[in-house]
């Protein structure tokens, strides 16, 4: 059994948002993510985007940085 918290914040400032992303990867040490490079696999991840959900008309969400937890080291695709 493993414990898994998720928080999805959004902030008004973005440095309020980069605090909480510096946090999150100061604890990458300690996070694990599930069946880790089987078809089933769920990694823990954490991200950054710029959400556009509050205009009029809305536009889809644009990606600053995403962390994903992987132990299991790259292997290339021949």
């Amino acid at each position: 059994m493993k414990y898994r918290a998720r928080i999805d914040f959004s902030f008004e400032n973005l440095s309020d948002a980069q605090a909480l992303l510096a946090y999150a990867k100061t604890m990458q040490g300690k996070v694990v993510s599930y069946n880790e490079g089987k078809v089933n696999e769920e990694l823990s991840h954490c991200d950054l985007h710029r959400c556009f959900h509050d205009e009029s008309p809305t536009k889809p969400c644009e990606s600053m940085e995403k962390i994903e937890i992987k132990k299991l080291p790259v292997r290339a695709v021949t």
